[in-house]
């Protein structure tokens, strides 16, 4: 993968730049959040940030912000010394796919980018900035659901799960599936959180609802309509 490590600490940012070259990265640093931004949106060719949340000019959550707000496609994996339900929630909200609280083991820094970059090609994270399905449509870039041109408001993860069933148009997903490509690899969720969701979108969606298919023994399918 071709990174982009942006930590203000010196020894770190270095630190990670050899260890993930050895483990066969290309990689790019930064040690402030605007150059963080330019690299990223720019023409370098970025696939994933791994973000350090304290930066002297501007947080990280405000360089994620800006990033997802160009619609640039890249992950973003970041890191904090902040280990509380808000702190990964804000840093969720922001944009960021996954979330690592230092101090932190590197097996566990290169699984988590191996588990981004299954994700990325599984799902072709942003490829498309619309995807359609009946009365169903999903505009990624604005962050907007419409069902038969009215809109609807979902919360980021009902957003995210109704974007995997949407590139799976007509195919069937096991909970396992969708947990894996909906829910960042940092969230402990067990697979009863899909059903609880899948009720969540069945509500939003009205007269889409039944578009969402339920598959007896193996997961959830979205029919083209």
């Amino acid at each position: 993968m071709h990174l982009l490590v942006v930590e203000d600490d010196q020894r770190l940012r270095r630190l990670l730049k050899r260890l993930l070259e050895e483990d066969h990265h290309v990689v790019e640093v930064a040690a402030d959040g605007a150059t963080a931004v330019e690299l990223a949106t720019g023409t370098s060719g970025i696939d994933a940030l791994i973000l350090d949340i304290g930066l002297p000019d501007v947080s990280g959550l405000e360089v994620a912000r800006r990033i997802r707000a160009t619609g640039a496609d890249v992950s973003i994996l970041m890191l904090t010394a902040r280990d509380t339900v808000g702190d990964r929630v804000r840093g969720l909200d922001a944009g960021a796919d996954d979330y690592l609280v230092k101090p932190f083991a590197f097996e566990e820094l290169s699984a988590r980018l191996r588990a981004l970059s299954r994700r990325g090609a599984a799902g072709a994270r942003r490829a498309e900035p619309k995807l359609i399905a009946g009365s169903i449509e999903l505009d990624e870039t604005a962050r907007r659901v419409t069902v038969g041109g009215d809109p609807i408001d979902l919360s980021p993860r009902e957003f995210a799960l109704l974007e995997c069933l949407l590139r799976h148009a007509g195919q069937t997903l096991s909970r396992d599936q969708l947990l894996d490509q909906a829910w960042p690899f940092s969230v402990s969720v067990t697979p009863n959180a899909v059903d609880a969701y899948v009720h969540y979108l069945r509500t939003k969606l009205g007269s889409a609802s039944g578009q969402l298919e339920t598959v007896r023994g193996i997961g959830y399918r979205l029919a083209h309509g």
